[in-house]
């Protein structure tokens, strides 16, 4: 709803696009985002770059900038040498500090595509800067004794670990956490905190800490652990993780990664993870039959471009469409997925069924054996007659080069060294 300035309250946005999982107090954050909030959100360095599992939470925040209210990305540097045991089964590896450095300053270039850090507008810290200078026995005495041990054991993320082994170094983590809410609201004014769902119970530890300590009410907001309508966790595939980084994950393979979603989840992921108006989601996702491309399209070239840029998500979608409505020749394009295989493999010959394996179209062998006997796999355009057809040298063109396809959309350019 608008208030009287026309000024859209962010908490209707979340709503209305499905945001929305848990809420400390419904109408007291309704109110605090009246007016220009600082909010948080963490990021553990763990890789070096964030995946489309952490889009959700990277779009609230920039629903957050859009409506006049200050993000602040929290690099977890420090809480990274502990581990977050939320959500795992098992103990995360130890990162080295050289590591963990290295990966946040990955993180934070990506992060600057999606949100404006001039001017103050958004701000981006490292809780490495105040964690690791902490002292142990004060941390005890000033920090740890406002916490209960059962009432932390019976949070959700600590109960399903005791079945499977939970170390006392990650049974620090919600300490931390709950002490980086208190750092940011004593240094930032930060008054909100949103995550994941499997966030909530260190969420809700930061806010007692802040009332214990300061005598103030703090508010968090929780998202949904998202599926596809498949059942597989956003941003896998069979391939592996799906990358923010271009060097990771190409744009035109993050572009093929969104049109190729589920039917069911079209309109779903307009709202999530475009900025177009609920109106025109509404209207694509009431799409069927043939016409329910078009949203898809328009869902992979909007995901794209927040990500990677206008000139890249046009050049994956224009690519996409050559090969989609072409001959499947056109193995020209950079943009195209790409494997490498040494000259002596096809001189030697390759069965057709292990190629495809290799090049990541098919889980298994056994998988690409079945899609080339039904008549899926092609080689530069040219339909397999049986899978262990050998391809060899005089498949490849005049640019060391042939074009493989799964299908009708799925395509790898093998490069011969």
């Amino acid at each position: 709803m608008e208030d009287k300035t026309g000024v859209v309250n962010v908490l209707d946005i979340f709503e209305q696009r499905g945001f929305l999982e848990q809420v400390t107090d419904y109408d007291q954050v309704r109110e605090l985002l009246e007016s220009p909030t600082t909010c948080y959100i963490g990021f553990d360095p763990t890789a070096r770059s964030l995946h489309v599992g952490s889009l959700l939470p990277i779009m609230s925040l920039v629903h957050m900038q859009h409506t006049g209210h200050r993000p602040i990305v929290v690099i977890g540097g420090g809480t990274a040498l502990v581990g977050d045991p939320s959500g795992k089964t098992e103990t995360r590896p130890v990162m080295t500090r050289e590591e963990i450095d290295e990966n946040a300053e990955c993180i934070k270039r990506q992060l600057s595509k999606f949100l404006d850090f001039q001017g103050g507008r958004a701000l981006m810290v490292n809780n490495a800067d105040w964690l690791t200078k902490l002292n142990y026995i004060e941390f005890l005495r000033d920090i740890g004794r406002h916490f209960s041990v059962n009432r932390m054991l019976a949070a959700e993320s600590y109960k399903v670990r005791l079945e499977t082994g939970l170390s006392f170094i990650e049974f620090n983590y919600m300490l931390l956490q709950a002490y980086d809410f208190w750092y940011l609201f004593k240094h930032y004014d930060c008054r909100l905190q949103m995550g994941g769902n499997d966030q909530w119970g260190n969420i809700l530890a930061g806010a007692h800490l802040i009332r214990r300590l300061e005598g103030e009410t703090v508010h968090g907001i929780t998202f949904p652990l998202l599926t596809t309508s498949s059942g597989i966790k956003m941003g896998k595939t069979h391939k592996g993780a799906i990358w923010l980084d271009p060097e990771l994950t190409s744009p035109y393979e993050y572009y093929q990664y969104w049109i190729n979603q589920d039917d069911r989840d079209i309109e779903r992921f307009l709202a999530l993870f475009t900025l177009l108006p609920m109106d025109e989601v509404r209207r694509l996702g009431s799409l069927e039959g043939e016409e329910i491309r078009e949203a898809k399209k328009v869902l992979a070239y909007e995901a794209t471009k927040i990500c990677h840029g206008e000139q890249e998500a046009r050049k994956a979608q224009e690519a996409s469409e050559r090969l989609f409505y072409g001959t499947g020749k056109d193995g020209d394009s950079d943009t195209i997925p790409t494997y490498q295989i040494k000259k002596s493999e096809l001189e030697a010959g390759l069965p057709a069924y292990i190629l495809f394996e290799k090049a990541g179209l098919c889980k298994s062998r056994g998988e690409a054996r079945r899609l080339i006997s039904q008549g899926g796999g092609y080689v530069n355009g040219n339909r397999l007659e049986t899978f262990d057809q050998t391809i060899t040298l005089e498949f490849v063109d005049d640019a060391g080069a042939l074009l493989l396809r799964a299908g009708k959309k799925r395509y790898v350019k093998v490069r011969v060294l």
